[in-house]
């Protein structure tokens, strides 16, 4: 019963759609409206400017954090599982009528929170995910194709050099996060996605 509190707990965590509330207190702006329609830092930064996508891509993956940490005080051995509780809630988030993001900005704060409270290993969990991010995105410009070979690489990386069961967790959310994609790879594979800069 425990578990199960604290998994909804983390659900419900998940489902605070930051973008949409910064932007319709702060702006008067549904950013579900414009742009990608996205609830996600990219689109909000799109919208309401670059500081705003700072701050929501903050936020959001400060949301898988926080849980895995209070997990990590209150309900020690629970944490991989509300962390990836949060990402479904960020996804299908029940206080935006289940119309969320696509789980980047919760991912990495999920990946940083199982290296900080779970496998203790820094850099397949969660530095060499960062790097391939940057990386991809300093030559493709997509935020999209950067999102998705980084947290791919994190499931590769912990299956192979931390532990396989968690490896194939993140390799679960990892298939999620390219399935809610799946616009975004269209788009690439035609050539017409968004790049930084244009």
């Amino acid at each position: 019963m425990k578990q199960a509190l604290w998994i909804l707990a983390a659900y419900l965590i998940g489902s605070i759609p930051w973008g949409l509330i910064i932007g319709k207190i702060f702006y008067h702006t549904d950013i579900r409206e414009y742009g990608s329609g996205n609830l996600g830092g990219t689109n909000a930064g799109r919208v309401l400017g670059f500081p705003v996508g700072i701050l929501v891509i903050f936020l959001d993956g400060s949301k898988s954090l926080l849980m895995m940490y209070l997990c990590s005080r209150l309900c020690p051995g629970l944490e991989k599982y509300v962390g990836l509780a949060v990402c479904f809630g960020h996804c299908f988030p029940i206080f935006a009528g289940f119309r969320g993001g696509k789980a980047v900005s919760c991912s990495y704060g999920y990946l940083l929170g199982l290296a900080l409270f779970v496998t203790h290993r820094y850099f397949p969990t969660f530095i060499l995910p960062w790097l391939v991010f940057m990386i991809v995105l300093l030559l493709s410009r997509m935020v999209s194709l950067s999102s998705m070979c980084g947290v791919l690489s994190a499931a590769i990386s912990i299956f192979f050099f931390v532990d396989r069961q968690i490896g194939l967790m993140v390799l679960a959310l990892a298939l999620f996060v390219i399935y809610r994609h799946s616009a975004n790879i269209k788009r690439i594979l035609s050539g017409t996605e968004a790049k930084l800069g244009r």
